[in-house]
């Protein structure tokens, strides 16, 4: 028991880590998914805001600098390691709850086991990843100077605060589930599926070749947003309305 607790406090450390690096190569493109996730649809005869994602990224450089792209990184920077850390020792726990109700203890955990594993992740990091989500997105929709509202993370949290107290800075938690649920559980799914699948028989999925164990990543992340870009959407647009344009999910 006392090795299975290390593994768990191993993923901790792990996963804070990687969601850093995560952060800091995927923002650019986290930040032209955003905007064109809440871009307003154009008038009739008008041409939309941004026609796709090449596009969104040269106006944004063009207006805002190569800074624009990172625009309300900090707030996932503070909030990324306790995120994925909470992300991937909520998987390791899961696994362990599922293992100790399983009837064959020493049995591999099935594709279904570990989307449950992974799925349970997800409810962890909601605590942090809603409000981080809601800041990020009003920061990163902000573009050039006249239109700027907020100037920092901390300063868009406070004046989220005097808004609406806590509820403000929580505003869309429900859309985060709904991602961030089915999503982690495809994730870690996939994540050790891909794994297992190139392990020869016999052999340790742990001794895998790093180019294998980033490809098993990458494919996971693939699938992740495959099952997470529908909900991701909506919680986007909820989060940046104004009060009052949405009375909810629907």
């Amino acid at each position: 028991m006392g090795e299975a607790k290390g593994s768990v406090w191993k993923d901790f450390i792990a996963g804070g880590f990687g969601g850093i690096c995560a952060v800091v190569s995927g923002h650019p493109l986290d930040t032209i998914k955003v905007r064109l996730q809440t871009m307003p649809a154009p008038a009739p005869g008008q041409a939309p805001m941004f026609k796709g994602t090449w596009d969104c990224a040269v106006k944004t450089v063009r207006l805002e600098g190569f800074r624009g792209l990172y625009k309300g990184m900090a707030a996932p920077i503070v909030g990324v390691s306790p995120i994925f850390a909470l992300s991937f020792f909520g998987f390791g726990v899961g696994k362990e709850v599922i293992t100790s109700i399983k009837s064959d203890k020493n049995s591999k955990l099935s594709l279904l086991e570990l989307f449950g594993a992974g799925g349970f992740s997800g409810i962890l990091t909601t605590v942090i990843m809603a409000p981080g989500e809601r800041i990020k997105c009003l920061l990163q929709i902000q573009k050039g100077t006249a239109e700027k509202k907020y100037n920092g993370p901390v300063d868009c949290a406070k004046k989220l605060y005097r808004e609406g107290g806590i509820r403000s800075i929580y505003r869309g938690t429900v859309l985060t589930l709904c991602r961030d649920i089915p999503a982690s559980g495809m994730y870690f799914a996939s994540y050790e599926g891909i794994k297992n699948a190139l392990t020869p028989a016999g052999q340790d999925p742990t001794k895998l070749s790093i180019g294998s164990v980033l490809f098993a990543g990458g494919m996971a992340g693939i699938f992740n947003w495959s099952v997470a870009i529908f909900p991701d959407v909506l919680k986007s647009r909820f989060q940046t309305a104004p009060p009052g344009k949405y009375n909810g999910i629907k």
